[in-house]
């Protein structure tokens, strides 16, 4: 019999060491509810190819993979991979290409050429088919510099109103703790100013709620918490929660915020004077710089065994994602269920 733990927060599944599904149970819910249309630009990659059979077989999404069918197939055939169900899409033979450059034009002002250019590559391609309707999301990275998928995700999908930057968060799921966190930014934006870092908090809660389907309740971070200390690094932060405020009063951003106060109610209740709907409920963490960020999740992935799904880009108007070049497979599973959920 497999071997299931932690059924409530997350499913691992271990068959004869063949198979390791380890995603929480809430995502793979949404996931399969939402049965996405997610467009993989990179289907020659064995690890592609396995992480789309995977999450064909839990039902996570409808993949659409691009590039010469019969050489996907073969390539899936002699790693044993079936990619029943999976569509397929031969740019060389796409009777809307001429609709998508057209597009193309109209939105950025460049020559007919140059459009045609730009698309005939897999990657600006799959962002055009999200921006025209034929596609929910698009998943890339495991061979495409993460400058590449940003600049296709900006140039064609455009970010969301409001927002300055794109940005990115890891989900973490930490054993014994007893909520899902999403930590940002730790991959894209090295020292984000006032404005930008506010940005970063917004687009963070948006995606908290449209992934996980509850109230985000912000902390932006610092190693002060309310005026405990003072320094230019901490008033970046302050400046951040009012900016953020501000252009997001729906939401729930409390700071600046040292991590325990933000985490644990016994902390909260003694650093933080007054009420906060986030101090030490926080679910959303919002780190001051990439150095923080970075440090910060790497330290609670490894010290901690959490399982960290990411980095996701967010900040679009529609889901596009990097993966890291050396991702694996359960890596991308994860990665397609985040999407996928959303």
């Amino acid at each position: 019999m497999p071997r299931i733990l932690r059924a409530v927060d997350s499913i691992h599944i271990i068959d004869g060491g063949e198979r390791c599904l380890n995603i929480p149970a809430k995502i793979l819910e949404r996931a399969r509810r939402n049965r996405r249309r997610i467009v993989f630009p990179e289907s020659l990659d064995e690890r592609i190819l396995r992480a789309v059979a995977e999450a064909m077989s839990e039902g996570l999404c409808i993949p659409v993979l691009i590039g010469d069918p019969g050489e996907i197939r073969e390539r899936a055939e002699k790693i044993g991979i079936d990619l029943s169900g999976a569509q397929f899409i031969d740019l060389a033979k796409f009777e809307r290409f001429n609709e998508y450059v057209e597009r193309y034009v109209e939105m950025r002002g460049k020559s007919d050429r140059i459009a045609r250019r730009i698309l005939s590559k897999p990657v600006y391609f799959a962002a055009m088919m999200v921006k025209m309707g034929d596609a929910d999301a698009v998943i890339a990275g495991a061979s495409t510099i993460t400058a590449t998928v940003i600049m296709a995700g900006k140039l064609i999908i455009g970010l969301q109103e409001g927002v300055s930057i794109p940005s990115s968060f890891f989900l973490m799921d930490v054993p014994g703790f007893d909520r899902l966190l999403f930590f940002a930014d730790a991959a894209v934006n090295p020292d984000p100013n006032p404005e930008q870092l506010a940005d970063i908090a917004i687009a963070t809660g948006r995606s908290y709620k449209a992934i996980l389907g509850q109230e985000p309740r912000i902390a932006l971070l610092s190693f002060s918490t309310k005026g405990s200390a003072s320094h230019p690094i901490v008033d970046k932060v302050v400046k951040a929660v009012e900016i953020a405020r501000d252009k997001a009063p729906d939401l729930m951003i409390d700071g600046e915020l040292q991590a325990d106060a933000a985490l644990i109610p016994e902390i909260a209740e003694k650093k933080v004077r007054g009420e906060s709907p986030v101090a030490g409920k926080a679910n959303v963490l919002i780190f001051p710089d990439l150095n923080s960020g970075n440090i910060g999740y790497k330290l609670v992935q490894h010290l901690a065994r959490a399982r960290a799904y990411g980095p996701i880009l967010q900040g679009f108007r529609k889901p596009i994602s990097d993966l890291s070049r050396g991702a694996k497979v359960e890596d991308i599973v994860g990665s397609i269920a985040i999407l996928a959920a959303q």
